[in-house]
């Protein structure tokens, strides 16, 4: 089969042929058909994890959306969301024609919800819903404010929290074309951020017309540190990654007096039932067009071009969905 192989760790992977996965009674053989390229991906390939160093050669690819080839316990044909521990344990994973999926991280789709648009949401839409209502049980009627709006998780948690009837929904980005992409997920407004806390927390509380009950932090940093400066009594901020930086200054007056929660996220936290659940419900919503993630398709065979442009430090663009 071809598949996107992982050489040596810190390059990008090359389009080359690579060994079928073997038969299993304990695995499900999933050809598939949209396989999406996320920072993980990057961070695993980089051999700089907190998961240690990946054997090479691997495939990459930590989920992916495709259609049972041979399974012991699915119909053949049934189409499935699935996750993949490539890079963070032996085994290869979603950027090739053919991969082997446990038991446990497959999640049959029933929605007519096109592949490509599920596999842009994924992991990234898990996160979002999740930190919305498992970790911050956002209630109707409540304001959100979501950090790095223009991201894959940002757009997610904007379009959830108005399926999740929150009264206002204001986004922050830190460039005018994340700021389009979150105005397309459903803010009511975004503002750019900036490098001065002060100045922005004041922009961020008339964004959110004062009140602030949830925000979603995937950024963490000074961005967060003037988010936790705008949030109402007994607000919570649920951080879910450190793009922005991995320290943030909050005070401590500011959380006892408002009794101010801060809540650490991961998706590696959640049950298999919670994660099953979740991308059913994402699917669902997604199938009705009430919540999508902007992104781009290529062909896997691009992939080592894709991995460049990603990895740049300098990159804008949105989420990559590869085709084998």
């Amino acid at each position: 089969m071809h598949a996107a192989v992982l050489h040596t760790l810190g390059e990008p992977p090359a389009y080359a042929e690579h060994p079928d996965p073997q038969p299993d009674a304990s695995k499900t053989i999933v050809r598939v058909s949209s396989a999406p390229l996320v920072p993980l991906d990057l961070l695993c390939a980089s051999g700089t994890s907190y998961f240690g160093q990946p054997a090479v050669p691997y495939v990459p690819g930590v989920q992916g959306v495709g259609r049972v080839e041979q399974s012991e316990s699915l119909p053949i044909g049934t189409r499935v969301w699935f996750a993949s521990s490539a890079g963070m344990a032996p085994g290869d994973g979603s950027m090739a024609e053919l991969t082997a999926v446990g038991p446990d991280d497959l999640v049959p789709i029933e929605e007519a919800v096109g592949d490509d648009d599920l596999a842009a949401l994924g992991l990234s839409a898990v996160a979002a819903w999740m930190a919305l209502t498992w970790k911050a049980r956002l209630q109707a009627g409540e304001r959100v404010l979501v950090l790095g709006g223009g991201g894959a998780v940002g757009q997610a948690a904007i379009g959830a929290a108005r399926i999740l009837d929150a009264s206002r929904v204001v986004a922050a980005c830190r460039s005018r074309e994340a700021a389009v992409r979150a105005h397309a997920a459903g803010a009511d407004e975004v503002v750019l951020t900036s490098p001065d806390p002060a100045g922005l927390a004041d922009r961020l509380s008339a964004a959110c017309g004062g009140q602030v009950d949830v925000v979603v932090d995937p950024v963490f940093g000074a961005v967060a540190a003037a988010a936790c400066r705008v949030l109402s009594e007994r607000g919570r901020l649920v951080n879910l990654g450190g793009a922005g930086g991995d320290e943030a200054a909050f005070s401590s007056a500011a959380l006892r007096s408002r009794s101010i929660e801060i809540l650490g996220y991961t998706n590696n936290a959640l049950s298999v039932e919670q994660r099953r659940e979740a991308v059913s419900t994402i699917a669902l919503h997604a199938a009705h067009g009430r919540l999508s993630v902007a992104h781009q398709v290529h062909p896997l065979s691009d992939i080592a071009g894709v991995w460049r442009r990603l990895a740049s430090p300098s990159s804008a663009m949105g989420r990559m969905v590869l085709r084998p």
